[in-house]
């Protein structure tokens, strides 16, 4: 049985002046966002934001300086998406470039890999998504069916990929395929590539959801060809990839503050006299958040030490679900006794969209399902 590490840590010296800066840039900037549009958290998309926040420094900061980055500390970066996705920022265009794509490339791509993107990805002006779930396989990675045939100086790929968030306004994808057959190893023969969008044979088509958003898309692969250096790190080791991967994806403050807007707007609304049931459901929303950032930014320091916490992270992640889930209801319990019912007010459009939005948070990033198998195993219950 393995046992969790939630090591609490102090903030590093000038977090505090960062925080300030990432704040004043942020009032000016969504002065005119309206609050159920902040609502949409990291999922909401402007390319314009992200290269305005690119030119501040705070997109791929714990990356080289000569790389476009600023080696920036892990905390520090914490800070910064801390305060975007509390203040309801427009992040999505550049957000899995800088959360996930660009690390992988530090860490597997080679020096020509690296200096042909992240600069780019940087500046706000290059965009990836993940290519994970498939037709039929969704968080069942191992059984993933697109796969990539050696040919003279690379690969050609076929299959597809589905639920990618923002695969059509992406111009690369970094993808997990079949480099070998699938054996009684169901994780053995998978690898990682870096793949252009813009190749001949890719096809892109956006899905709405149910909110009529399009957030999400399919994509086909029909005989794409990649170069040898779009392989990332060894063949084969994909599996191992994904999984360093999925540990930046599922650990970070997005996974608790998704619904933070509407916690935002309730406050707004209270007035200095509580009855007793609402400021106990204040106090514990607060408790609850608090308790999350401090296992998310342990993690985050593990992640700065070159730990690998894919369980904590798990955790983290199922946690954060429920509780962005929950959130909703717990306020919409609220409604009419300390906290004015007002259909017109930013409060109750921030609350119906969190409750229409809310059922895919614990989908996003791994199925709740998937992510407790994961913990029964850690806890030897498996």
């Amino acid at each position: 049985m393995q046992n969790f590490n939630f090591t609490p840590l102090e903030m590093p010296h000038g977090v505090a002046d960062l925080r300030d800066q990432v704040r004043e840039f942020l009032d000016t900037e969504l002065a005119e966002l309206k609050a159920v549009d902040k609502a949409q958290s990291w999922a909401g998309y402007s390319a314009d934001f992200s290269r305005k926040l690119a030119a501040k420094g705070w997109v791929g900061m714990t990356w080289p300086k000569a790389l476009g980055g600023s080696d920036a500390s892990a905390l520090h970066r914490y800070v910064v998406i801390e305060e975007l996705l509390a203040a309801g920022a427009p992040v999505a265009a550049h957000w899995i470039a800088d959360r996930q794509s660009g690390t992988l490339m530090i860490r597997y791509a080679s020096e020509m890999v690296q200096q042909r993107f992240l600069p780019a990805m940087a500046r706000g002006e290059m965009y990836f998504c993940i290519g994970m779930s498939e037709p039929n396989s969704g968080s069942d990675l191992a059984s993933i069916k697109t796969n990539a045939r050696r040919v003279d100086g690379g690969w050609v790929i076929n299959g597809s990929k589905l639920w990618t968030t923002n695969a059509h306004r992406s111009q690369m994808m970094i993808a997990l395929v079949r480099t070998a057959p699938q054996g009684e190893a169901r994780h053995a023969g998978l690898s990682q590539f870096i793949i252009d969008l813009t190749s001949n044979g890719v096809r892109i088509n956006s899905i709405a959801d149910h909110l009529g958003a399009r957030h999400f898309g399919e994509i086909f692969f029909d005989n794409v060809f990649v170069g040898d250096e779009m392989l990332l790190g060894a063949e084969g080791d994909g599996w191992n990839q994904v999984n360093s991967e999925l540990a930046l994806e599922r650990s970070g403050p997005e996974r608790y503050l998704s619904s933070y807007r509407l916690f935002a707007e309730l406050l707004d609304c209270l007035d200095e006299q509580c009855d007793d049931i609402t400021t106990n459901t204040i106090g514990e929303i607060t408790a609850d958040l608090w308790t999350l950032r401090q296992m998310s930014m342990s993690i985050a320091g593990q992640l700065a030490d070159g730990s690998e916490p894919a369980l904590e992270a798990s955790m983290v992640k199922d946690l954060g679900a429920c509780f962005e889930q929950n959130l909703p209801h717990t306020v919409q319990a609220g409604l009419g006794a300390s906290i004015p019912l007002n259909r017109e007010n930013d409060l109750n459009e921030t609350l119906s969209y969190l409750l229409m939005a809310s059922p895919s948070f614990s989908l996003r990033g791994g199925t709740r399902e998937i992510l407790r198998g994961i913990i029964a195993r850690g806890l030897g219950l498996k």
